[in-house]
């Protein structure tokens, strides 16, 4: 017997069937949609090419090679806290040995002019003229390090620096030690206007700070140290070109060690050679990285590396201000680097070496300057930056202030 069914029954079962057909289809849909980008996602990962939200500038057809995300390994911010670490304390160290070049030549400046015989002001263009290299230096590494990433002009300058120690080392006619101690300081600018860029690369705002501070802390104690060591080593058996000999080997052990640690932290220099590879790997010769989107001429060079920092300090004040007050302080520094030879070693007979000790209050005034600095950062510029969710720079200056008026206390 065949069921009767009322025409509400029969409308009702049609709908049914109708439902469970579209709930068929819909699920095999939502099936072929997670099949495609299982597939699409499968396809990202073989080409090890990331896939970042779309914007205007990302091309269509996929070939801009980026970061995988927040989390890819390969981006310098994402490396273990460890290793940014040893890498900023490779780099503090190789700014230590560059800034304590600069000044271990005026414990010599007394043998120089004996050997010589020049004039004590003609000696003191050792050290002038490094210092001279070191304010032009900036104007070539610092552009370079924005088209080349970070580690080639690091230790192309740097190793550069080294090698011309030896001329001072070997001089016999002032003119070699001073074309020397031009080219060293030259080169040896290069960790002074690249390590800065590549903290930045590596550490966020907050804990960047502290790494700022190991970097502080190696320049400015490298001037210090510098004729401590060079006095003992100048009145020694050794003699005066030791102190350029000592320099080469600090230079040597600093820079085997940060070749060996210090890898590329500029994060569009590694896209380009992540995408380099993945081009030859897999024959895809469109990939590329956002950095090569730009043409790098003559006129871009000069237009936007080397105008643009003198275009910033005319229209930006605090700028001008801050450079000609940190000017103001190296000014001040390596005056007394010259000046207490006068006053410990001529007037009261002390011998090189003891006449450089008093520089040891130097070093005891850095550290603590350090630590107050990352005091200021663990505690008023982290609440502040908590606060508005972006860096306050305006709470670095409290700490500033505070020691200014303690340098002007010291110097008189």
């Amino acid at each position: 017997m065949g069921s009767t069914q009322t025409p509400a029954e029969r409308s009702t079962a049609d709908l049914t069937d109708v439902s469970a057909k579209s709930i068929a289809n819909d699920g095999m849909a939502k099936d072929i949609d997670v099949e495609k980008q299982d597939l699409g996602d499968f396809e990202k990962q073989a080409l090890d090419v990331a896939a970042p939200v779309p914007t205007e500038e990302a091309p269509k057809d996929g070939t801009l090679v980026e970061f995988d995300g927040h989390d890819d390994p390969g981006n310098p911010k994402n490396w273990t806290t460890v290793r940014r670490s040893v890498i900023t304390m490779s780099m503090s160290m190789m700014t230590f040995v560059v800034t304590f070049s600069s000044s271990i030549f005026a414990s010599a400046l007394g043998p120089v002019t004996e050997e010589f015989g020049i004039s004590t002001t003609v000696a003191a263009l050792g050290v002038a003229l490094f210092l001279m290299g070191f304010v032009l230096g900036p104007v070539l590494f610092g552009p370079a390090s924005e088209v080349y990433g970070r580690r080639v002009p690091l230790f192309c300058g740097y190793v550069a620096f080294a090698i011309f120690q030896i001329p001072v080392a070997v001089a016999q006619n002032v003119e070699t030690i001073m074309l020397g101690r031009f080219l060293s300081g030259l080169c040896a600018s290069a960790p002074l206007a690249v390590i800065g860029g590549a903290l930045a690369d590596m550490w966020d705002p907050i804990p960047r700070t502290y790494a700022v501070c190991a970097f502080a802390a190696g320049t400015f104690c490298g001037p210090v140290v510098g004729p401590i060591v060079g006095g003992f080593v100048t009145e020694s058996y050794l003699g005066w070109r030791w102190t350029a000999w000592f320099t080469l080997i600090l230079a040597a052990v600093a820079g085997t060690i940060g070749l060996f640690v210090i890898p590329e932290t500029s994060a569009q220099r590694i896209l380009q050679l992540r995408a380099k590879r993945l081009r030859f790997k897999t024959k895809n010769w469109a990939l590329h990285a956002r950095a090569d989107e730009n043409e790098i001429n003559f006129h871009t060079i000069c237009h936007i590396y080397l105008m643009r920092p003198w275009v910033m300090l005319v229209q930006e004040p605090i700028l001008a201000l801050m450079t000609a007050y940190m000017s103001y302080l190296y000014g001040v520094l390596y005056l007394l680097f010259l000046a207490y030879p006068v006053s410990f070693h001529e007037e009261r007979g002390w011998s090189l070496g003891i006449s450089a000790l008093p520089f040891i209050a130097f070093i005891v005034g850095i550290f603590l300057g350090t630590g107050m600095m990352v005091y200021s950062t663990a505690t008023n510029y982290k609440r502040a930056y908590l606060k508005y969710g972006r860096p306050v720079p305006e709470e670095r200056l409290p700490p500033m202030v505070w020691t200014d008026v303690h340098h002007y206390c010291g110097i008189r």
